[in-house]
């Protein structure tokens, strides 16, 4: 499924690991973020791993919802964007 937009928060961060693709190494890390709806994860790539913390509020705009190993993930490409609409109470940045 694509162009996928939601407005969703975000419950946890997992630890950050670096993963080699075929454009060298990068970082990801795995958040779960929900809504009235549900939760879901939210492969986070690169910066997008140090942009989100636990009790934020997002946006995501033009992402796309795949399956790996049984479990449904969104994942914002390159054509996608992740905005911060209200950052955590508790957050220090």
């Amino acid at each position: 499924m694509e162009g996928l937009n939601l407005t969703v928060r975000v419950v946890r961060v997992d630890e950050p690991r670096i993963v080699t693709t075929r454009f060298g190494g990068a970082k990801i890390a795995i958040a779960v973020i929900e809504d009235d709806s549900g939760k879901l994860n939210l492969k986070l790539w690169r910066n997008q791993v140090d942009m989100v913390k636990p009790g934020d509020l997002i946006r995501i705009e033009n992402g796309f919802a795949v399956e790996f190993g049984g479990v449904t993930e969104i994942n914002v490409g390159s054509r996608g964007r992740i905005t911060i609409i209200k950052k955590a109470s508790n957050r220090i940045n």
